[in-house]
Order: structure tokens, then C-alpha cells, then sequence
């Protein structure tokens, strides 16, 4: 290979890495700008990463969801690895949004004014009657300022803390900022 075609496949090469990453980006920030706004309750588990600095490990309430809330679950089976679900989120009169039904594979019909579904995974839980199973939207971590991490998991002990999440048309849920009753404490940039 000459080395003007090894230099123009370099270039190609690192044009197509840079669009993806862009691509990638830019639907995040599509999500965080564009997407309906939803106010979730949390719960601290953990607020360190060694690699990556103070974090707020987040349990949200809307994690378990009942199978009876589900409308095409089938009965006495165990949920495959990585099983999608969209769970519909209704705002209650405290201003916190909590499930109203769950549907696997696909959203049951278009959600009604007011209610929106946002899109989990379930892995290898039990869905029989009667019982709930634990869904994982990808916003279980929020990354905060270097040492301010054990404060605000102290603080979430004492007084109510929320995520303000973005959720696309398509169910994906983006952190948008972590509020401390009406007071939003960090809120991300869209780049």
C-alpha cells in the first residue's frame, strides 16, 4: 500500500471515529433537551468510584415493579438476561412519578396525557403472580463534584432527593440533574 492511500485510509478511519462519537453524543443531548421532564425518588447505596471519582449510587423507588402491573407477562416463567420493559410512569400529587402499568418488548399503546413510558431492563428475576421484579433503566449512577459524595448520601438520609430525568420518545431516560426537594444541586450540560 502506497503511502498516500495508508495516509487517506488514517484519515477516513479517524472520520468515521469522530462522526460516531458525535452520533453518540448527540442523542444524548437530544434526550436531555428534548425529552419529557420526570421527577424520580432515590435512595443512596454507594458514593465512591475509585476509577472515576464521587458518585451517588442511585435506588430508584420505580425499581421494583409489581407483575401484576405488567399486561403481557407470561405466568410462571423466569425473565431471560437483558428482557426490555417499558414501564408506564404516572406523577402522583407529591410531584414524584411512579408506575402505572409495564409492558415486555414494547410500549402497550401510546401512553395518555400525563403518563410516559420510560424503557428498563429486567435480568433473571421471577415474574410470577404476586411477586416484583427489579428493573434497571441505566441511570443508577450520578457523579458528583470530588468529596461531596458521602455529604449527599447523608442527606438523602435525612430529607427527600429526586432525579430529574429526560425521557425519549423511545423510552431512554437520561439523567438531567439531582434535586434536593425543589432545589436542583447539579444539572448536566448537553455537551
Amino acid at each position: 500500500m502506497s503511502g498516500k492511500k495508508l495516509v487517506m485510509a488514517a484519515v477516513l478511519l479517524a472520520a468515521a471515529q469522530i462522526a460516531f462519537l458525535s452520533w453518540i453524543i448527540a442523542g444524548r443531548a437530544a434526550v436531555l433537551r428534548d425529552g419529557q421532564e420526570v421527577l424520580l425518588k432515590i435512595e443512596p447505596v454507594d458514593p465512591r468510584d475509585f476509577l472515576r471519582g464521587d458518585y451517588v449510587w442511585l435506588n430508584y423507588e420505580i425499581r421494583n415493579v409489581p407483575v401484576d402491573i405488567v399486561s403481557n407477562v407470561p405466568v410462571g416463567t423466569i425473565a431471560s438476561d437483558a428482557l426490555p420493559i417499558f414501564v408506564r410512569l404516572g406523577r402522583d400529587s407529591d410531584g414524584y412519578w411512579r408506575p402505572r402499568s409495564a409492558s415486555f418488548g414494547s410500549p402497550a399503546g401510546t401512553a395518555p396525557t400525563g403518563e410516559i413510558d420510560i424503557r428498563g431492563t429486567v435480568s433473571g428475576w421471577s415474574i410470577t403472580p404476586g411477586a416484583s421484579f427489579s428493573v434497571n433503566y441505566g441511570i443508577d449512577r450520578y457523579y458528583v463534584p470530588e468529596g461531596e459524595g458521602r455529604a449527599i448520601e447523608a442527606d438523602i438520609r435525612e430529607r427527600p432527593f429526586g432525579i430529574l430525568a429526560a425521557v425519549g420518545s423511545d423510552g431512554t431516560a437520561q439523567i438531567k440533574a439531582l434535586m434536593d426537594g425543589e432545589t436542583k444541586l447539579y444539572e448536566e450540560p448537553l455537551y
